[in-house]
């Protein structure tokens, strides 16, 4: 099979699609398809040998199975413009090549990320890491973002005054926000970009890369439909039980009561309930 081309993806090529208020995620270049996972799988020739049942049927195998090599030979490059603290967690998914942005050898533009009203509240009573669910007043709300920005403000009063003054590049840039928008090229396999999917689409991730990763997930459907929904049916639509939490379900089904106790059974009825809800 000679170079797969996806009419779906070739007319989002360079499309910029907005996410927060001044980021963005295009598509730039992708290498395969549904038809490439599967031609890999069979190590076969030509298209069309299969039907398009049979490609998901075996796509469907693949990922329940994790049978990961034939979802390698799809890779996709990205243009990212998104806030420093979210592209840092990017540079956790270790299996991406990407190519950032340089405060060294660029003055970096006035760009920083101020959350809109509905996104700021306080932080969790329960999760160290994240916001609560409830939102702040209005008020304070507006409150928080004029704060947020007299900050940003402030931070780059200072930057652009020390570039004026002839100092070093990286030197002036050092006390610039982590709500300043860097811009990068991101390339990762789909495997691998499914990964990251399974962790930042999930509800405990943070809100902002939440917002990314679902921009991803939609373009990856346009190259590669089946295999995005196939990751959608089994992994983030799904819910994985461990063995102990198995043994419970079936005592549940049978009308018995569990043996897990305190966090363990919290984990198994919050699973449950998220099968319920899914």
């Amino acid at each position: 099979m000679a170079h797969c081309v996806v009419p779906e993806a070739e007319a989002i090529l360079d499309k910029e699609f907005p996410v927060l208020d001044k980021g963005f995620v295009r598509l730039v270049d992708y290498l395969g398809s549904d038809a490439r996972i599967v031609q890999s799988a069979r190590v076969s020739y030509g298209e069309g040998t299969k039907t398009v049942r049979e490609d998901g049927a075996l796509i469907d195998y693949l990922l329940r199975h994790e049978h990961t090599s034939p979802f390698e030979q799809v890779v996709f490059t990205f243009h990212l413009k998104m806030p420093v603290f979210v592209a840092r967690q990017l540079v956790r998914h270790r299996t991406a090549r990407m190519n950032e942005i340089s405060g060294r050898y660029s003055v970096m533009k006035n760009e920083c990320y101020v959350p809109a009203p509905e996104d700021i509240a306080p932080q969790s009573a329960d999760n160290k890491q994240g916001r609560a669910d409830e939102a702040l007043g209005a008020s304070e709300a507006q409150k928080t973002r004029e704060a947020l920005r007299a900050g940003q403000d402030a931070a780059f009063a200072s930057y652009d005054k020390l570039i004026e003054s002839g100092l070093a590049r990286e030197l002036a840039r050092i006390n610039l926000p982590l709500s300043l928008y860097t811009e990068m090229y991101w390339q990762i396999d789909l495997h691998n970009l499914l990964h990251f999917l399974k962790l930042r689409l999930d509800g405990h991730a943070q809100k902002e890369i939440r917002d990314y990763a679902q921009v991803l997930l939609e373009i990856a459907r346009k190259v590669a439909p089946l295999a995005a929904a196939s990751f959608e049916n089994h992994v983030k639509n799904g819910v994985r039980f461990s063995g102990d939490e198995l043994t419970d379900l079936r005592a549940l089904l049978a009308g018995q009561e569990v043996s897990l106790s305190g966090k363990p059974r919290e984990r198994l009825l919050a699973k449950i309930e998220r099968g319920v809800q899914l």
